[in-house]
């Protein structure tokens, strides 16, 4: 019988389970009628809290990242179950799983916010974080993989590499993440081995170094042959109740298969050759001691090798498996601690700067009833203990952290003091957002910022104001959907805008603005799941039955022609004087080439007369010009402006400075035409030959342009591009065209400009002629 939340609530009310969520949280819990199988008996607690500070060469901070469905939830739930911290196997369909907690990600059937777990394995301590796969919770992953070490792709074995796997491969790559592939679903009919591996080489530009050989395929899948000690794991799986648990462990020998045994030896000699190409040091052991008879390499010098290949990012170790069906999950854990890095093979640089004193980042924000903000630290350096003063750099603020726990999904471990390497999570930092830096005093930081500056590798955020060394945050992509949003009454405004300050502070891509000529609330996220996600929330966590108005797509506007303008302002306020004289030039830039920035220069001879203060007042301006475009109202992409003079009158603020620049850049810029840039699309469909033919009709329609057709199986992949306004509810139209038979994954691709008719028409309808 599997042990449930009502259970395991009178477990903790006899005393015998110590959660740090407390008494109140815990009925919580049950009233949301959650079935939970967790194994935290009162031995497992105990260990917990003994080893919670364990070796930093024993952690191992990781992510499970990939394309939605690949089976993220199911291998994370897998390794719960196998190191022994949940009794029994959830599964996201019936809505149990540990790490999918939120109602809207039970009912759904995906991970829409990443969940962290803290658990053993084989004398090691593995954090993991199970992210989401869907475009629309990018950040995320994002997010996730700043503070981790390493992370494990997961890729479905009869796809290969999806639409957002590349998407979150581009992310590990940008952190410099070392990976391990695991090739899940291999019990699927179509898995192919060959056909993953090779996309993997083709779009991910990346050296798989395949590992272990399936026993065995589709219904037929029982086990994989270790490559490096040529170990047969087998699991017998009779029925659907066994657990995969026990799984058999023998070496090849001649009794088997002698089509397996030939794969077996042509893939160990093509493992050793590869990892020699990419190793000297093991190159140089083959060519001295194993000349004669590579096969004779022993595997431990095999292993090491892979292991340094795979931390400088030469190589990506891959394995086989099915998640659903228990298999592989366990060498895939054993490849977590051999080939991952830890903590303290990353980051050299912080612990120098920092020594023993505490450096932390906050890369996530959780909201408690009880409890109020939860903040995620990952610790770089010194030692987390509660009730202690921290210092955040970015706020330049001292806050009290009240008190320490393990993460553990929704359910926490208190602890008394967390080192160097792991992942904590913390009450009491009421200030706290996503990226801060924190740091136990001023003083450290200092300090750190010398032992920077000494090494000639400080880096700082802010320029010369910024006090020690700040961590980078991350990098938010601009938002492409938004809907005005109302409280039911008046009287619950206030609850709804505290509602979405909250969600703002959780959920950095999700942006709110007020609308200056209406005055209405407008919310603007990454796309039609998210903002139905967030109003759900509000729903249910906020008890605000919230209207929302029709989706819009935020479009973006640019300049046509390169203008040169002047402006004056002469304004007396009070007794006293402000005169200020401008001149600048803007221009248009390629977007491909400036990015989704606009640009500020000044001519060298301004820019060495300007006081700090003024160049800052005519900044402002500028960049408030640019987030009302001349057409529609709506942010400027690829507008590069110059500023040629500044003068004022003694006595004149940098307010008036700002204003002055701001009237000249809108005289200018609607001198210089206005042209309106629509979000475009990369779509990708996954549908039967049969039903292609009316896809690409449906497409043609919507303003779509085909970039290619690719076969993989019996399906066929769509590769197009098409504007973001023309893909309103296509999930519903799409399961209508193809009797529910194809997928879709929609990303935000790039600005491009709309033709004269359709930007015409947008105007019109915007300003209500139409």
């Amino acid at each position: 019988m599997p042990l449930r939340a009502s259970w395991t609530v009178s477990r903790m009310l006899r005393g015998k389970i110590l959660l740090s969520a407390g008494l109140q949280c815990c009925r919580c819990e049950v009233s949301r009628s959650v079935r939970r199988h967790y194994s935290f008996l009162p031995d497992d607690v105990k260990s917990l809290r003994a080893v919670v500070n364990p070796d930093i060469s024993k952690i191992r901070n990781i992510g499970i990242m990939a394309h939605i469905d690949a089976g993220k939830t199911t291998t994370t739930e897998r390794m719960l179950y196998y190191s022994g911290y949940t009794r029994a196997l959830g599964d996201v369909d019936d809505g149990d799983t540990v790490t999918d907690f939120m109602a809207q990600e039970r009912e759904r059937g995906i991970t829409i916010q990443s969940a962290a777990v803290t658990f053993d394995w084989k004398s090691h301590r593995i954090n993991l974080i199970d992210t989401p796969g869907h475009v629309d919770f990018t950040l995320e992953v994002e997010r996730a993989l700043r503070v981790l070490d390493g992370a494990v792709a997961v890729f479905d074995a009869s796809a290969g590499v999806e639409a957002q796997t590349l998407t979150v491969w581009r992310q590990a790559e940008k952190h410099h993440v070392p990976c391990v592939c695991f090739l899940n679903k291999m019990d699927k009919p179509a898995a192919n081995l060959s056909f993953s591996i090779e996309s993997i080489k083709r779009k991910l530009k990346a050296n798989p170094v395949l590992l272990q050989v399936p026993v065995g395929c589709g219904k037929n899948f029982s086990g994989v042959v270790d490559l490096l000690t040529n170990q047969k794991l087998t699991w017998k799986q009779r029925s659907m109740a066994e657990d995969g648990q026990m799984f058999e462990s023998k070496p090849l020998d001649q009794s088997d298969d002698p089509e397996l045994l030939q794969e077996v030896a042509e893939a160990r000699a093509a493992l050793i050759e590869q990892v020699a190409d990419l190793d000297d040091e093991f190159a140089e052991l083959l060519l001295t001691d194993f000349s004669a008879n590579f096969d004779a390499v022993p595997s431990i010098k095999l292993q090491e090798a892979v292991r340094r290949v795979t931390l400088a990012r030469k190589g990506v170790p891959v394995l086989c498996g099915s998640s659903l069906r228990n298999k592989g999950v366990q060498p895939l854990l054993d490849a977590i601690n051999a080939y991952l890095p830890a903590p303290d093979e990353r980051h050299h640089d912080l612990v120098r700067w920092y020594k023993d004193d505490l450096c932390a980042l906050a890369f996530k924000v959780l909201h408690d009833k009880q409890r109020g903000p939860l903040v995620f630290l990952r610790i770089y350096s010194g030692t987390l203990k509660p009730q202690s003063a921290v210092h955040n750099i970015n706020r330049n603020s001292i806050e009290r952290m009240s008190r320490l726990l393990v993460p553990f999904a929704d359910q926490h471990v208190e602890i008394s003091s967390m080192t160097a390497g792991n992942i904590a999570l913390t009450v009491g930092l009421k200030q706290t957002v996503t990226g801060d830096t924190i740091v136990s005093s001023k003083a450290s930081a200092a300090a750190a910022a010398r032992r920077a500056q000494s090494d000639g590798r400080a880096e700082k955020k802010r320029g010369e104001n910024t006090t020690g060394v700040i961590l980078s945050g991350v990098e938010v992509p601009d938002p492409v959907f938004f809907c005005t949003i109302e409280p039911p009454t008046m009287s619950k405004q206030a609850d709804l805008e505290n509602a979405l300050n909250c969600l703002q502070r959780e959920d950095p891509s999700l942006k709110v603005r007020v609308d200056p000529d209406s005055g209405q609330t407008i919310l603007c996220g990454m796309g039609e799941l998210h903002i139905e996600i967030i109003h759900d929330r509000i729903r249910r966590e906020y008890d605000i039955e919230t209207h929302l108005g029709p989706l819009q797509v935020a479009y973006r506007e640019t300049i046509l022609n390169e203008v040169s303008t002047t402006d004056i302002l002469d304004r007396t306020v009070g007794d006293r004087r402000h005169v200020v004289n401008v001149e600048l030039t803007v221009r248009p830039v390629d977007i491909s080439s400036s990015g989704s920035s606009c640009e500020i220069d000044f001519t060298e001879e301004l820019a060495a007369q300007l006081s700090p203060e003024t160049k800052e007042a005519v900044e402002n301006g500028v960049n408030s010009s640019y987030l009302q475009g001349p057409l529609l109202g709506c942010p400027l992409l690829g507008v590069s402006t110059l500023i040629q003079s500044v003068n004022m009158e003694p006595g004149t603020s940098p307010t008036m400075v700002s204003a002055c620049l701001s009237r000249c850049m809108l005289k200018a810029m609607k001198l210089a035409g206005g042209q309106v840039l629509e979000p475009m699309m990369s779509l990708e469909v996954t549908v039967e030959e049969e039903h292609l033919g009316s896809v690409l009709g449906d497409l043609a329609q919507r303003r779509g342009t085909v970039r290619d057709i690719q076969s993989r199986h019996d399906s066929k992949v769509l590769l197009a591009n098409v504007p973001l306004a023309d893909m309103m509810g296509y999930s519903t139209i799409l399961r209508t065209l193809t009797s529910g038979n194809a997928t879709f994954s929609l990303a935000l691709d790039t600005y491009e400009t709309m033709n004269p008719q359709d930007q015409n028409t947008l105007i019109k309808r915007m300003a209500g002629l139409l």
